[in-house]
């Protein structure tokens, strides 16, 4: 895999660059237009829009490549290489061939040494034999430093490819990252070129998103035990269960807790990366909560996203709630997503001991989004164990909140959907 992906880098950089063409027809810009056009002739709200969404999916070509690019640079960098494994090998032939050189030459320089130190009374069988061995030893020292000579020269060979191919892949992705931030400045040019023009025409912006009960987002693997220090690897099978493909489909998921006493919130010890099969380098999930992006899924399809969550060591224990939900946007303006489905856990301390067969964190209510700062709960109110008076989730793994976690959410609950729902499409594409 990583030899076709460093090939991929030295060989056909246009594989990479592919985005560059609908990239050039992006840059058709209504600024552009305008002024061969003249003032009198301005652009329709129609070629406007098309020209918003060929501006929107050059940027998502430019995107994906850069994407691509990167996994082919780590590649390329990699000691795992081929052509680094090559060079390593070539440079291990060189050091015995070194090696095996310097031994020969000591052996004929003793030989030469013997033949010299022979006595006058040597015999002439002592002597052919002291001459036989110098003679055998230059051969030896010949033959030595002819391969030296050639283990050199391969392993000087096979650096000077490896870093070939290094510099190449890191030419290429320069090229990328360029092209990503040029079709970034098209793709805002256009959608603010669209909006100026509605603005100006009266004409009411693009509905709100919608509400996709059939985009499903479903979790495997995380355990209702969390302990501080560890690191928990679980996954969120994302399906469309609609009779349309989704173009662009992100995942979002949050981790939200609190300490025991509840007003301790302590949402920063909590550090999550995602990785698809299409992109199977690790990444962080950023600000947004959205693990990565699915372009596109089709009709009925699913995609697993696996998900790696470290928790700061430090984390006191306390009480948590994962948000998991996913939104989508298409080219032709339609968007939505489904409301975050909560998934309650337990957060114990440091060293902690959890069981091998401790049950999954259930999937709870779901949050739909609000219109104000107000956290909107699961299936009922606050719930208290009967058998613990300090306000922690239900162990039947209800979705609903404690009193103190309504206060420290806050607008943590209203992410997923909510987001989508109250968000124009160009406007949460611009901040994919």
């Amino acid at each position: 895999m990583l030899a076709t992906a460093v090939v991929a880098a030295v060989t056909t950089p246009v594989v990479l660059l592919s985005v560059t063409p609908a990239l050039a027809d992006a840059k058709a810009s209504v600024a552009s237009q305008a002024q061969q056009r003249g003032s009198q002739d301005k652009p329709s709200i129609e070629e406007l829009e098309k020209a918003a969404e060929k501006a929107q999916k050059a940027y998502d070509d430019a995107e994906a490549a850069h994407q691509a690019a990167r996994v082919v640079l780590d590649a390329a960098l990699s000691d795992d290489a081929p052509l680094s494994v090559a060079a390593k090998a070539a440079r291990a032939e060189a050091t015995a061939a070194a090696t095996a050189k310097a031994n020969a030459d000591t052996a004929l320089a003793d030989a030469k040494a013997a033949l010299a130190a022979l006595p006058e009374t040597a015999t002439d069988e002592e002597k052919t034999a002291a001459e036989k061995a110098v003679t055998d030893a230059e051969t030896a020292a010949a033959s030595a430093a002819g391969a030296k000579t050639t283990a050199d020269e391969k392993a000087t060979a096979a650096d000077r490819a490896r870093d070939d191919a290094r510099v190449a892949a890191v030419r290429e992705y320069g090229k990328v990252q360029n092209a990503l931030k040029e079709a970034l400045k098209e793709k805002e040019a256009a959608d603010k070129a669209l909006a100026d023009a509605q603005e100006e025409a009266g004409e009411p912006e693009e509905p709100s998103c919608v509400p996709e009960g059939k985009l499903t987002t479903v979790v495997t693997g995380l355990p209702s035990k969390l302990v501080a220090g560890a690191t928990t690897s679980f996954s969120v099978r994302v399906t469309n269960g609609t009779k349309k493909s989704m173009d662009r489909v992100s995942p979002s998921v949050n981790f939200h807790a609190t300490d025991k006493g509840g007003y301790n919130v302590i949402d920063d010890a909590f550090q999550l990366q995602w990785s698809t099969a299409a992109f199977p380098a690790w990444q962080n999930v950023g600000d947004d909560h959205k693990a990565g992006t699915i372009s596109p899924l089709k009709a009925g399809a699913h995609i697993d996203v696996k998900l790696r969550l470290k928790i700061d060591a430090k984390a006191p224990a306390g009480h948590g709630l994962a948000f998991v939900s996913g939104e989508y946007s298409n080219f032709d303006e339609s968007c939505g997503g489904n409301f975050a489905t909560e998934y309650a856990f337990d957060l114990l301390s440091a060293g902690s001991t959890v069981d091998d067969d401790v049950d999954d964190a259930k999937p709870g209510g779901t949050t739909p989004p609000a219109s104000d700062n107000k956290p909107q709960g699961g299936t009922s109110g606050t719930v208290k164990n009967s058998s613990d008076d300090d306000g922690s989730l239900a162990s039947t793994g209800s979705s609903s909140l404690l009193p103190q976690f309504a206060a420290a959410a806050g607008g943590a609950l209203a992410l997923g959907a909510a987001a989508v729902f109250t968000a124009r499409r160009r406007r949460s594409n611009s901040a994919a």
